[in-house]
C-alpha cells in the first residue's frame, strides 16, 4: 500500500510551517500577503475568534436587544477594517475591495457570536 502525498509534503513544505508562517504574518505589521488566499483566511478565523469573544463579552454583561446585535455588527466591520487597512496596509482593490474583505466571515462569525452569547445570557442571567 502507498500512501500519496500532498503537494505541500512533496514540495518539502511542513502543514506546521506554513501556518506558524501565516500566524506570524498576521500578527506582524504591513506584511506581504503573495497569496491572497491566506490573507482570506486570517480575516475569516480572526472573525471567528471574535464572534465567540463578543459572544461571551455580551453573555456577561446583560447585554440584550437590538443594541447588542447593532454594537456585534460595528465593532466587528471596524476592527476588520482597521485591520486590514491600517495595521496590515493593504491595498483592498487586490482583493475585490473593502465590501469583500468586510463581509469574508461575516455571517459564521455571527452565528457563532449568537450562540455564545444567547448561551452564555440564558445560563447567567435568566431564572
Amino acid at each position: 500500500m502507498s500512501k500519496t502525498k500532498s503537494t505541500s509534503e512533496r514540495n518539502g513544505i511542513n502543514k506546521e510551517q506554513c501556518l506558524g508562517s501565516v500566524i506570524n504574518r498576521a500578527l506582524t505589521c504591513n506584511s506581504q500577503w503573495p497569496d491572497k488566499d491566506e490573507f482570506l483566511d486570517v480575516i475569516y478565523w480572526g472573525r471567528q475568534v471574535l464572534g465567540v469573544a463578543l459572544g461571551l463579552v455580551w453573555g456577561f454583561i446583560p447585554l440584550k436587544g437590538f443594541i447588542g446585535l447593532f454594537l456585534f455588527c460595528v465593532i466587528n466591520a471596524a476592527i476588520v477594517y482597521f485591520y486590514a487597512s491600517s495595521f496590515q496596509g493593504i491595498d483592498e482593490e487586490e482583493f475585490g475591495g473593502m465590501w469583500e474583505l468586510t463581509k469574508e466571515g461575516f455571517v459564521t462569525s455571527f452565528a457563532g457570536f449568537l450562540v455564545m452569547w444567547i448561551i452564555l445570557y440564558s445560563g447567567l442571567h435568566y431564572d
